[in-house]
């Protein structure tokens, strides 16, 4: 549960069972400029400001579980969990830099509850599923080594002899990126986070099929990769990496704002190349 500051007692902000009736209508949503002044306050040390922004950013949080609506745990508990990325969030935001906080916030929320998702994950992936992702793979190589191309989904569960659907949660729910596209980051890890931030789409299916991770980092330097690593991967804050990397916080900011926008330009060219070959 989380708890914070009212008026000097701790309140629930919102428990499991208040959850599950929750009227959104009644979550107050906070204007720029009420926004500012908080933060301004809050770094002037006020409790009561660092309530309010929390309080009035909740329906942030229940904006990002859209993202997480089919997973297999309790949408209490994810909230939980976002909402532990929100206090981050409005914690580290540094209003100096010339970003919405809800630009912010965002990738910071999903990071959270993205991490509890891994971290569960190993007693929640039976071994069906594993086998599925597993061969998957395999036919995706036995395939380009055949044929120079990448499979579709479509294709490769016609191979399985399973629904898309079925294949597209198996390779979802894998911890491990045995996914049709290696690991943005080439470690152990969840990958689509970063497919989620560049597509906007809520669809694991669409996400999937629009982009190849390893084409796509071909489009990077190694400085360009490096921070998305640490940004999308790492969870860290631009200011954090920053420091790594020795250059400022606002060179950061420009810096992803630039690899996103390459690799979303390369995610619509992908996109209108194989609606081309489909009708083809």
């Amino acid at each position: 549960m989380i708890l914070i500051e009212n008026n000097g007692k701790e309140v629930l902000v919102m428990n499991r069972v208040e959850l599950s009736g929750l009227n959104t209508n009644d979550l107050n949503v906070l204007s720029h400029q009420e926004m500012k002044k908080l933060f301004h306050e809050m770094k002037q040390g006020s409790i009561e400001a660092r309530t309010k922004l929390i309080q009035g950013n909740l329906k942030l949080v229940l904006s990002v579980l859209k993202k997480f609506r089919n997973r297999d745990y309790a949408a209490d508990d994810l909230f939980q969990v976002g909402c532990i990325g929100l206090i981050k969030a409005i914690d580290n935001f540094d209003t100096n830099v010339g970003v919405r906080f809800s630009t912010y916030a965002v990738p910071m929320i999903v990071g959270e509850i993205k991490r509890y998702l891994r971290d569960d994950q190993d007693i929640k992936v039976s071994r069906s599923l594993r086998k599925i992702a597993y061969e998957a793979l395999q036919m995706k190589k036995e395939w380009q080594k055949r044929k120079y191309s990448e499979p579709s989904l479509k294709e490769i569960a016609e191979k399985l002899d399973i629904t898309k659907e079925r294949l597209v949660y198996a390779l979802d729910a894998t911890k491990t990126p045995v996914s049709l596209f290696k690991s943005v980051f080439k470690e152990e890890g969840d990958s689509l986070f970063l497919l989620e931030q560049l597509s906007g789409s809520d669809s694991t299916e669409e996400l999937i099929n629009s982009l190849s991770l390893e084409e796509a980092l071909e489009k990077l330097n190694s400085r360009e990769e490096i921070i998305i690593r640490m940004r999308f991967y790492e969870g860290l804050t631009q200011s954090e990496i920053a420091d790594k990397i020795g250059i400022s916080q606002a060179q950061v900011s420009r810096l992803q704002s630039k690899i996103l926008n390459k690799l979303n330009d390369f995610i619509q060219v992908k996109r209108e190349r194989r609606i081309k070959n489909e009708k083809n």
